[in-house]
């Protein structure tokens, strides 16, 4: 049955995402996009007029035979004004955004706008944008948002994790990203210790839909991995319990990034459902169901990509579930070319959608080395030398990790890379920062009054569900329950703790997270520092996903009654010596504490670079929740 019934002839639109904002600043904007054919573009900005994006001011990427990603870097000798709106506009051949991707457009306006602030009076954030789960995108609160405020809006848009889901992909959305390889013609590849050779005989594998985990890797290197991850138990190297349609290639990963930021890439395609079981069949219909939700809200999304700065930093999912957990898991992932090329194919694709536009200036060497492969693409398929050696650059590379110059300052850390192994057990989970990055975190912290932290992971959790992860450590099976939190290293927890404590690091501090599906805000006091730090642990989580309801009320409930103040059991915590004060979601049922809904984060700030406000909008349509301080005042 063929992938696609989208007819090949039809002309194919210049650009198919984009333009996404990036980091923006007084005297650097820097925008991505991705077309059909190097394009020839011109930006305007207000009060400037119009600047040619010219090979010093954009780099082009080819990434297909029809796709090319557009790195626009634009240095401005004149600083923009602050704090008003500025109108822009991105021609195509001298056509304006408006004929090309009116779908970007607010109401009437003739063309899109940003702001950049003079400080951060405000931010949304949010993790974990699945597209086939069963709840509206919480982008679309953004996008709202945008729409009723076009002079009171956020800074920026802070995406603290799993912006994709590489290890969790429904069955329609794996066949439109393989009627989207086709329809653009994306680079082939070879497969070193797979069952099948290289990237085509891969989409067209009977196992290629609903049954991946048969594919990886090999199956006598399976039973290896196998035993030493869990001791025999039938789980591939990819953790994932939702492993079945794991993306494998360069060009699978690529792709779903055009599906999941843009509408555009849907036009060009009419995926066919492939050849199923019953069952498989009821489940494909299902997702289809989701999957075509999901799509109806892309304009949405890609109005709030056009409009507001937006930073990212990767999670697990944007690569696979697990990654990087402990030493033993590095050891055997690695240890494979197969594993190893799915992972650096996912991390050759964050590069380009995700890490560039943070921080330009960290990945000019790494971008051309990428620039270079493209350049090996003969007959479609990449030379597997150059990639390997991209992916070994890629997997040692150690500057994720950025901080926005900015009041109050943004520090935005790399817990996935830069880990703190366990030497006396590999099976432990690592630290989420080793010593070096943590002194290097402290050093960035000296002498700030104030600064928001963003850590894919909350570094003050939940103490019942930390126990639970804590528990199947000990017992050897911390893949069991992602046992990833900055409690589960007693090196990293320390140091991290002790960094709150340091007498020239800020007074106040915001820690913004995401990851664990639902949301929750702390106020952390620490008793002997005079004069503070106050510390604000603000979790977000999932732009698209949710935590069962039923098994968070449990751990809500068993964590109120195990945890209370006065109980014993926060001796054994390494948090005992900090007051942790949690705050009230507005609409929960007495005691609630944690809010389980998809949506967005929403902080406002008072010059001390204090949380002044802090709400949940609901994906749902509900009226959006205040994280309620206690009542009484507090020390």
């Amino acid at each position: 049955m063929p992938l696609s019934t989208a007819d090949a002839t039809t002309t194919l639109p210049p650009v198919l995402v984009g333009p996404l904002l990036r980091r923006l600043e007084p005297t650097r904007l820097v925008m991505w996009l991705v077309g059909t054919r190097p394009l020839a573009l011109t930006l305007w900005l207000d009060g400037v007029g119009d600047l040619e994006l010219n090979a010093k001011r954009c780099t082009v990427v080819p990434v297909g035979q029809q796709a090319f990603v557009h790195l626009i870097d634009v240095h401005l000798d004149n600083p923009l004004p602050q704090d008003v709106t500025i109108d822009y506009d991105l021609r195509v051949d001298g056509a304006p955004i408006a004929e090309w991707a009116p779908h970007l457009l607010y109401g009437e306006a003739p063309r899109p706008n940003f702001m950049l602030h003079s400080r951060i009076e405000q931010l949304v954030h949010g993790s974990c944008r699945k597209p086939h789960y069963p709840a509206n995108d919480g982008l679309l609160c953004v996008d709202r948002l945008l729409a009723q405020a076009s002079t009171q809006r956020p800074a920026l848009l802070m995406m603290s994790g799993d912006q994709v889901y590489a290890d969790d992909v429904a069955g329609p959305m794996l066949r439109a990203i393989h009627g989207l390889i086709e329809r653009l013609g994306l680079f082939e590849e070879r497969l070193e210790g797979a069952v099948v050779e290289d990237s085509a005989k891969l989409y067209r594998h009977p196992a290629s839909y609903y049954h991946r985990a048969d594919l990886l890797p090999a199956l006598e290197s399976n039973e290896t991995l196998r035993e030493r991850f869990f001791g025999g138990a039938r789980k591939p190297i990819f953790t994932s319990s939702s492993a079945d349609n794991h993306l494998v290639t360069f060009a699978e990963v690529m792709a779903m990034y055009l599906l999941a930021w843009s509408p555009v890439p849907w036009t060009l395609i009419a995926p066919q459902a492939p050849a199923l079981p019953t069952a498989q069949r009821q489940r494909y219909d299902l997702e289809q169901q989701r999957i075509d939700g999901f799509k109806a809200g892309l304009g949405g999304a890609a109005r709030v990509f056009a409009h507001l700065s937006c930073l990212m930093i990767f999670d697990d999912h944007d690569i696979t579930d697990d990654w990087n957990l402990s030493a033993q898991w590095e050891e055997t992932a690695y240890g494979h070319p197969f594993s190893k090329r799915i992972i650096g194919n996912a991390l050759i694709a964050y590069l380009l959608c995700q890490g560039w536009g943070n921080n330009p200036d960290a990945f000019v060497d790494v971008i051309r080395q990428t620039v270079a492969l493209s350049d090996t693409a003969h007959d479609r398929y990449l030379d597997s030398a150059p990639q390997d050696r991209l992916i070994d650059t890629l997997l040692g590379f150690q500057q994720w990790h950025y901080v926005l110059p900015s009041t109050p300052a943004l520090v935005v850390l790399d817990t996935r890379t830069r880990r703190w192994r366990s030497e006396n057990n590999l099976k432990q989970p690592s630290g989420l920062l080793d010593w070096e990055a943590l002194s290097e975190l402290q050093q960035e912290l000296l002498d700030h009054p104030s600064a928001i932290i963003v850590s894919p992971a909350p570094i003050f959790g939940v103490k019942l569900i930390e126990t639970v992860q804590r528990v199947f450590s000990w017992c050897g099976y911390p893949l069991l329950v992602d046992a990833e939190n900055w409690m589960a290293h007693r090196g990293a927890a320390q140091v991290i703790l002790n960094i709150f404590r340091h007498s020239r690091t800020p007074g106040n501090y915001v820690v913004l997270s995401g990851d664990v599906h639902y949301s929750f805000v702390y106020e952390v006091l620490i008793p002997h520092r005079k004069g503070g730090p106050r510390i604000w642990q603000i979790t977000s989580s999932g732009i698209k996903n949710e935590f069962p309801p039923a098994l968070l009320e449990w751990f809500d409930r068993l964590n109120r009654w195990l945890y209370a103040p006065r109980s014993p059991l926060n001796w054994f915590t390494k948090r005992r010596r900090m007051r942790i004060i949690p705050h009230t979601p507005e609409h929960a049922e007495a005691g609630e504490r944690l809010w389980n809904s998809a949506g967005i984060g929403q902080v406002f700030f008072n010059e001390q670079g204090q949380p002044a406000r802090i709400y949940q909008h609901n994906a749902d349509g509900q009226p959006a929740t205040r994280m309620l301080p206690p009542k009484s005042p507090q020390p």
